[in-house]
């Protein structure tokens, strides 16, 4: 396995990404291997960024461009697994038939290329409930799974039983915990929530036990640590989470 960041809370801490090369010294010197997207405006700049994370040591899982064209064809030409599904509109006002089919669509496209498309569950995106996630595993039996244990945990939805049905097709993920600050609704869907690092949420998600099970199944892909939201400096979360990983044996 690989351990990355999913660096989206970094950019809200900061205000943005300054230095990507900064930012991977950063994360290296913490015990990280690489961060999940190179983000690129142009295939002369992917490979230019690509170069320079393995000049650095670190690693990417994918890559993201300008449109989802240049996403799936550098992400392709770069040798790496899989983008982000993004079939259009996905709000929780999308049509779930035309999200479905426009997503084996895209899924079909991602097999000429030779890689693979997954869904990243969200909150308040068309996929944020676990009804709705394995309806969509079952309707779109090509695709593959980021999945986000922190927002299918905040959506109410069982983390261990996703992974027990799905591992084949989890092609990485990213660990987060919820930290709920008003309780569950009657479907089990937090009412306000943050996310934060490993081992200081209140949900009864338990990500150790995840990786475990995950483990087991066989899985070695890219393990993503994400915090949304941060409240202090991020590189301080992350070692914490990190710490977590190495407390349950997950990393050494």
């Amino acid at each position: 396995m690989k351990f990355g960041v999913a660096d989206y809370g970094m950019n809200v801490w900061h205000g943005g990404l300054y230095s990507v090369e900064d930012r991977l010294e950063s994360l290296r010197n913490i015990g990280f291997n690489g961060i999940e997207r190179v983000e690129a405006v142009s295939a002369s700049d992917a490979l230019n960024r690509a170069t320079l994370y393995h000049k650095m040591g670190m690693d990417f899982a994918t890559c993201r461009g300008p449109n989802v064209e240049c996403g799936i064809q550098w992400t392709c030409g770069l040798g790496k697994e899989y983008v982000w599904l993004t079939p259009g509109p996905s709000g929780r006002d999308a049509d779930m038939d035309a999200y479905l089919r426009r997503s084996r669509e895209f899924t079909r496209v991602c097999g000429r290329f030779g890689i693979k498309a997954a869904l990243h569950n969200h909150m308040d995106q068309r996929i944020e409930t676990q009804p709705e996630l394995e309806r969509f595993m079952t309707e779109c039996p090509d695709a593959y799974l980021l999945l986000d244990t922190g927002h299918l945990n905040a959506g109410g939805g069982n983390v261990l039983e996703i992974v027990e049905k799905y591992a084949s097709r989890i092609v990485a993920i990213h660990l987060k915990d919820v930290l709920l600050e008003e309780g569950r609704d009657e479907n089990g869907r937090a009412k306000k929530w943050k996310f934060c690092e490993l081992g200081s949420g209140n949900s009864g998600l338990d990500n150790g036990a995840v990786m475990k099970a995950l483990v087991a199944k066989g899985f070695d892909g890219w393990v993503m640590i994400e915090h949304d939201n941060h409240v202090r400096e991020p590189l301080e979360d992350l070692k914490t989470s990190l710490d977590y990983l190495r407390k349950a044996g997950i990393m050494k």
